[in-house]
């Protein structure tokens, strides 16, 4: 999908606040500069000058001392890029791999697959579903006997 305001050009650091902004939002209620510094492991100076630069984007309201949320478009970032992240988890899982190596993996593939590959990697996902013969024996082969 092309960059439009209901898609906007966003860099990966960009998409990892937005992304971390939107997890905070749903367990806790909110989002802080000092929570979203914790989670990203980051200084509290970083995550304000990126946060400031969301707003004048657009993806985020903040407001100084009080936090931030998501503007529709910073909603819909945050959404592909869940969505990027969960079918990435989906597939690697599908391959019968441990889970630190695909949590790692997938912080480095969801913000630099094509959009032609995460489509492919769709149906793949949808055909190893429908195929619980086929899902196995990939699970099987990928672990030693």
């Amino acid at each position: 999908m092309p960059p439009g305001p209901t898609n906007p050009r966003t860099t990966a650091a960009a998409e990892d606040y937005l992304e971390r902004i939107s997890e905070l939002i749903k367990t806790k209620g909110y989002a802080r500069v000092v929570d979203v510094a914790a989670e990203l492991k980051i200084s509290q100076a970083s995550v304000t000058t990126m946060v400031q630069r969301l707003d004048a984007e657009g993806l985020v309201n903040y407001e100084k001392y009080r936090g931030m949320v998501l503007t529709e478009a910073g909603e819909a970032v945050a959404a592909r890029i869940a969505h990027r992240h969960e079918l990435l988890t989906q597939f690697l899982r599908h391959l019968g791999l441990d889970e630190k190596v695909i949590s790692r993996d997938v912080e480095g593939m969801e913000h630099h697959v094509s959009p032609e590959t995460f489509e492919a990697l769709e149906r793949l996902n949808a055909h190893l579903e429908a195929n619980p013969a086929l899902r196995d024996s990939l699970n099987r082969s990928s672990t030693p006997d």
